[in-house]
């Protein structure tokens, strides 16, 4: 184990997907997030490919014996990302990075819902302090009153807390899939799938997008397979509760690109929510390796949209 550059490879990870929605947020107003959906996982494979090549693990890398369980979690997963694309439109990026941390938050609720995990009175106190967040961050956008034209921002909001829901669903599946099937055939499946599952959308107005557009999706989409690979590797270098909590520098990144590029300058309300479910869920980290629970296989196998 190398913590220093396990933590390193995490950083490296948390800048290139925050770039990476960037990205997509510049092209949101014209691009749909269905195709850019297809875009970010399209060009995601490569990357992914041509690193199992070059460690030799093409061959045994994706193999698979539960083709269902990677399907249902690219069903979930994909609609993840979806609706946090369709989020950036109409919220700025700190405040979807704050929303989005709803999600290691709602897998501990989803998992004693459905795996039947023993969730004590620790975590759940955990989980109820982090949704007090949430909702501190959400309050602004879910309480405006007709024809005072926040109606899309909150319309943003719903679309981000379902994505973070999702996200939290498609960890689920993965705590089962990793159980039987290796890492990399989860991320490189999850992008095949989305990649599929996006074409669903064509009807809906997929549009030509402009040179400019067009090269900030590829981007996006090469950059998100960088990330995975550097996530990958942080969690093959260090422990899960070394490397986990720094997902959360997230949002200084998202604070310096929102500030910089999108002129977004955050309110008191939406940092001092993100500072509450930060803490939640550093909180349960630290429970996790208090409790012994082995969680880097399935951080390596996700993604911020699932």
């Amino acid at each position: 184990m190398r913590p220093m550059r396990g933590i390193f490879y995490k950083l490296c990870s948390v800048v290139t997907f925050i770039v990476m929605a960037a990205l997509i947020k510049s092209t949101a107003d014209q691009v749909p997030p269905g195709q850019a959906v297809f875009f970010r996982s399209l060009f995601a494979m490569p990357v992914i490919f041509v690193w199992l090549a070059w460690r030799r693990e093409l061959r045994t890398g994706l193999h698979v014996t539960a083709p269902i369980g990677h399907f249902w979690r690219g069903v979930v997963g994909t609609l993840a990302m979806g609706f946090g694309f369709a989020g950036l439109g109409y919220l700025p990026l700190p405040e979807v990075t704050a929303i989005g941390y709803a999600a290691p938050i709602l897998t501990v609720v989803f998992a004693a819902m459905f795996l039947g995990e023993d969730v004590r009175l620790f975590r759940i106190s955990a989980v109820v302090l982090g949704l007090i967040g949430v909702l501190v961050v959400l309050g602004p956008r879910l309480t405006v009153m007709p024809g005072e034209g926040d109606e899309a921002a909150a319309l943003g909001a719903i679309l981000v807390l379902a994505g973070a829901a999702c996200a939290a669903l498609a960890q689920v599946f993965v705590r089962k899939l990793v159980l039987r099937e290796k890492t990399t055939a989860i991320v490189f499946y999850f992008s095949l799938t989305a990649t599929v599952l996006s074409l669903a959308t064509l009807p809906f107005g997929w549009v030509v997008p402009t040179p400019k557009d067009a090269t900030f999706l590829v981007l996006a989409g090469l950059l998100g397979g960088v990330g995975q690979v550097f996530l990958t590797s942080s969690y093959r270098e260090a422990d899960a509760s070394v490397v986990a909590p720094f997902d959360y520098a997230s949002m200084l990144f998202a604070l310096a690109i929102g500030y910089w590029i999108f002129d977004e300058v955050p309110t008191f309300t939406m940092l001092a929510g993100a500072s509450i479910v930060v803490t939640a869920g550093v909180l349960i980290i630290w429970r996790e390796r208090k409790l012994g629970l082995e969680r880097a296989r399935q951080r390596r196998a996700m993604t911020p949209q699932g």
